[in-house]
């Protein structure tokens, strides 16, 4: 006959219960598409790191060659590219594979990282390299860059949109156009007024297309030359000022340009709408 001691199984019966609590739950584990969004983040750190080690210390030292400074300062925009390829790529991996339950959440704090905090950095030291007197006005730009990516996020979690558009500018394409702005280095006023309207863009009703299909595949071409472009000017490349600034502008007018795509998908979408309405109502 076996004796079995109650205590003894009763310890037994509470680790047991102890190790299936230990496990890690089905909605905290992280798929594929969260594991890019994780690196978004990591990206969009490192650009606020690059533009603090490479660009404001060195300025409030006095020890900065210019060289260095330039190619910390495209490192940190680089990064910001970097961090909009992740972001591109963990939406079309998790629609093919899958997402876990955190992947929205996830997916608005990187951005908020990458595409808020990172850009308001980088004008606000900006807004100190270029002279005491702008630094207050440019804190006040940078906040409002700040603000209108949190906005511009909690309202993507809150508005149901059309499929295929997004209300205002998407926070990576609004965080490049800003870098953009900065690296044209434009006078003072107008590069603050530009930084200012991007902002509002991103809060605004103007719908833009989503990155699906060709236009993905076009929007991953220009971020690869971007990239390129930001290279050769960190390297001092025969022209690469001009590139750079080329590039630049490219990527303003882009941002005057794409909201037309989604006005003429649109203006098709009602036309066929009306004749399918005058169809029907002649049957």
């Amino acid at each position: 006959m076996t004796v079995i001691d109650r205590g003894a199984q009763d310890s037994w019966v509470n680790e047991a219960d102890e190790d299936d609590a230990d496990e890690l739950p089905l909605s905290m584990r992280l798929s594929i598409a969260d594991t890019l969004t994780l690196s978004n983040a990591i990206c969009g750190f490192l650009a606020v790191y690059f533009t603090t080690t490479g660009v404001l210390i060195p300025h409030l030292t006095g020890s900065g060659d210019v060289g260095v400074v330039r190619n910390n300062a495209a490192t940190a925009v680089l990064l910001m590219l970097l961090a909009s390829v992740f972001d591109l790529f963990d939406g079309l991996v998790a629609r093919k594979l899958r997402s876990s339950p955190m992947g929205a959440e996830l997916d608005n704090l990187s951005d908020l990282i990458s595409f808020g905090l990172a850009p308001a950095y980088f004008v606000l030291v900006w807004g100190m390299v270029v002279g005491d007197a702008h630094e207050p006005v440019a804190a006040l730009a940078a906040i409002t860059v700040l603000l209108a990516v949190v906005l511009r996020l909690a309202r993507f979690s809150c508005v149901t949109m059309p499929d295929g558009v997004f209300q205002g500018m998407p926070s990576p394409f609004g965080a490049l156009t800003v870098v953009s702005i900065v690296l044209l280095e434009l006078p003072f006023w107008p590069t603050l007024l530009a930084i200012v309207g991007v902002a509002w863009l991103m809060v605004s009703r103007v719908e833009y297309p989503k990155p699906r299909g060709p236009l993905a595949g076009a929007m991953l071409s220009w971020i690869v030359l971007s990239m390129a472009l930001l290279t050769a000017w960190a390297f001092d490349a025969p022209g690469g000022e001009l590139m750079l600034q080329t590039g630049c502008s490219l990527q303003l007018v882009l941002g005057a340009v794409i909201p037309l795509f989604a006005m003429v998908r649109r203006v098709y979408t009602f036309r066929d709408l009306r004749r399918e309405a005058r169809a029907e109502a002649r049957s």
